[in-house]
């Protein structure tokens, strides 16, 4: 096969994973009442300094666009998941924080994340699974 031939298999292929874990794990966070991305939000919220981010890096974070953010947050604060703030230095940026109630569904939710994420897993070795995180921060950051 040839380098232009296997690249593209490579990312038709990670499309097709990517596919089949976003549905499996939209799956089992259903039982908490939310999806894969607003885990993902909350995940870099809580671990954020002061469960708290600029909208615009936690789009970033998520790989989503900012008005892709935007439509997200607005039913989490809705549901009192995060809260708007604003940025005491800078009227011009949004903040948000992850609430109290998000935080206790996070750490609920992440126990299933844990099991679904050990679940999709389990057929590689550490050492395997290890090389995998190191090839795909590698293509993340384009080094």
């Amino acid at each position: 096969m040839s380098e232009s031939n296997l690249a593209a298999s490579f990312l038709i292929g990670q499309s097709f994973l990517h596919s089949k874990l976003q549905r499996k794990v939209d799956g089992q966070l259903s039982m908490h009442g939310i999806s894969f991305t607003e885990y993902q939000i909350m995940h870099h919220l809580a671990n954020a300094p002061e469960q708290t981010m600029r909208r615009i890096e936690l789009a970033d974070s998520v790989g989503i666009s900012a008005s892709g953010v935007t439509r997200l947050l607005a039913p989490m604060e809705k549901n009192h998941l995060i809260e708007k703030r604003s940025n005491p230095r800078d009227a011009r940026v949004s903040l948000v924080k992850l609430s109290k109630v998000g935080a206790t569904l996070f750490q609920d939710a992440s126990v299933s994340f844990g099991y679904c994420a050990e679940d999709l897993t389990s057929m590689l070795s550490t050492k395997q699974l290890e090389n995998l995180i190191d090839l795909s921060n590698r293509l993340i950051d384009g080094r």
